[in-house]
């Protein structure tokens, strides 16, 4: 078998997310999805550093990207509207494959592992959108606050996407879901 080749990294997370979809996380093996693909274990762990990783391979660039738009928003933009920059770029990590997020979502949901990994991804982004505000000179309390809120909205909105129809449009749930956030907070 191979041991470098081009495309490898991709290839095992196809084969891993299939076999995962089809045999269920737990009872799939790394031999198993290098195997799928003609590689070894061994060549497995040089890209990831478990099974588990397969899936969230991009969560620290998807996680940079938002809190370099957070802390590149314009000077005059508030703590949310900041927040709402970082969620507009995720988008250029995410909506465009839906099948393929889909089918993540739905292996990641059956598993209580994959689910608690999920929940450290969401924090992780969290605290990296308040890190960006704090050094925009927002307030620790006030930057968590709203970059809590932004990752409720990036969680709801993808969830949405991800269990709706296929031609449904991530950004158009993103920014529904935030419009959505200020009617629900708004006073009455």
């Amino acid at each position: 078998m191979a041991r470098w080749q081009e495309g490898a990294a991709g290839r095992l997370q196809g084969a891993a997310l299939r076999l995962y979809a089809e045999r269920g996380y737990e009872q799939t093996t790394v031999a198993e999805i290098a195997s799928e693909v003609g590689l070894t274990a061994r060549t497995f762990f040089r890209y990831f550093a478990d099974k588990r990783e397969v899936l969230f391979a991009g969560s620290a660039q998807l996680r940079d990207g938002m809190a370099a738009a957070v802390a590149g928003a314009p000077a005059t933009a508030g703590p949310m509207a900041a927040v709402s920059a970082g969620l507009e770029a995720s988008l250029a990590f995410l909506g465009g494959d839906h099948a393929h997020s889909s089918a993540r979502h739905s292996v990641i949901t059956a598993n209580a592992e994959l689910r608690e990994r999920e929940l450290i991804k969401m924090a992780s982004l969290a605290e990296a959108m308040a890190e960006a505000l704090c050094r925009r000179g927002v307030p620790a309390a006030d930057a968590s606050l709203a970059a809590e809120a932004g990752t409720v909205v990036f969680r709801v909105a993808f969830e949405q996407w991800v269990t709706g129809p296929p031609d449904a449009s991530l950004p158009d749930l993103m920014h529904a879901t935030l419009a959505r956030l200020t009617e629900v907070t708004a006073p009455r």
